[in-house]
């Protein structure tokens, strides 16, 4: 069972989702207590992977209040950790089809950590998505009509 923190849903908005992968976060004791709060802002972030580290970019952890002087850069780059096996595969699947790994949700997993989930992405064009709003649209048109069918 995990407890949700953020969403992002400009992700699932602009990219095509093709694979997901759980990921840690190297955090500082605020960072946490301020994630506790939901405080976090997943827009505009994205992961890349420098010198064998996969390193997350752009995300927004508010400062934690009472931690004052402990307090770090709210947009600090921030290690997440995965098997190297898993690092591999993801390394080679960005460098050959220029795919992109964006960040889709933060969560506490049943033991308490912060965990991130992370998508490999492929970018939609401005047609793909509004061919996604026209799907949406019919799929939900549809729906009322069976269900006013049925009563």
């Amino acid at each position: 069972m995990s407890e949700n923190i953020a969403k992002n849903h400009k992700a699932y908005r602009d990219y095509e989702i093709l694979e997901k992968l759980e990921a840690g976060i190297e955090l500082k004791g605020s960072e946490v207590k301020s994630l506790r709060m939901g405080r976090i802002n997943l827009n505009d972030s994205f992961a890349r992977i420098d010198g064998g580290q996969l390193i997350l970019y752009n995300l927004h952890i508010s400062p934690y209040a009472e931690a004052s002087y402990l307090n770090v850069d709210s947009v600090r780059q921030r290690r997440l950790l995965v098997h190297k096996r898993q690092l591999l595969a993801w390394a080679d699947k960005t460098a050959r089809r220029g795919l992109t790994i964006v960040p889709t949700r933060v969560y506490f997993n049943a033991r308490g950590f912060a965990k991130l989930e992370l998508a490999l992405c492929k970018g939609k064009k401005l047609h793909d998505r509004r061919d996604d709003i026209k799907k949406r649209e019919t799929d939900r048109e549809l729906k009322r009509v069976l269900k006013s069918r049925r009563r």
